[in-house]
């Protein structure tokens, strides 16, 4: 083994760059290096949801009602004390859900309504429900699960 003009071997050189298309094709494919964060018990998932994630405080969301949140979540609250969490794209054309009236989450682009309570489709287009996320509720708190 001999080292150029710079101090690098071969084998050093090959190491590097092996290392460096891995890097490259991971990111490629959005991994991200695990990073430590302090005070904290989040964790995301394979869905680039982060569990214990606080969405909203129980007090915030009406009875028979609901909010979108981040734009990317709706909680809900069908009935007292019980509450449920959708995504808020719709399974239609990917549009974001834009209000909870009237016992269902609306979408604005084509018109379709889905239940508050279960995320089912109320009107179409739509003809797949909203994708439910797990919750959980304590003290006043509602977290992604």
């Amino acid at each position: 083994m001999r080292a150029d003009e710079t101090g690098a071997t071969r084998r050093s050189v090959i190491v590097r760059s092996v290392a460096g298309g891995f890097a490259a094709v991971l990111a490629l494919m959005g991994v991200r290096p695990a990073r430590a964060s302090a005070g904290t018990a989040s964790r995301e998932d394979a869905t680039g949801e982060t569990a214990g994630a606080v969405l909203a405080r129980t007090k915030n969301i009406p009875v028979r009602g609901g909010k979108i949140i981040k734009g990317k979540y709706v909680v809900t609250q069908p009935a007292k004390g019980v509450f449920r969490v959708f995504s808020a794209k719709c399974t239609h054309q990917g549009c974001a859900v834009a209000s909870v009236s009237g016992g269902t989450i609306n979408c604005p682009c084509h018109g379709s309504r889905f239940s508050i309570s279960t995320g089912a489709v109320a009107r179409g287009p739509a003809d797949r429900p909203l994708p439910r996320k797990r919750i959980t509720v304590s003290k006043g708190v509602i977290r992604l699960k």
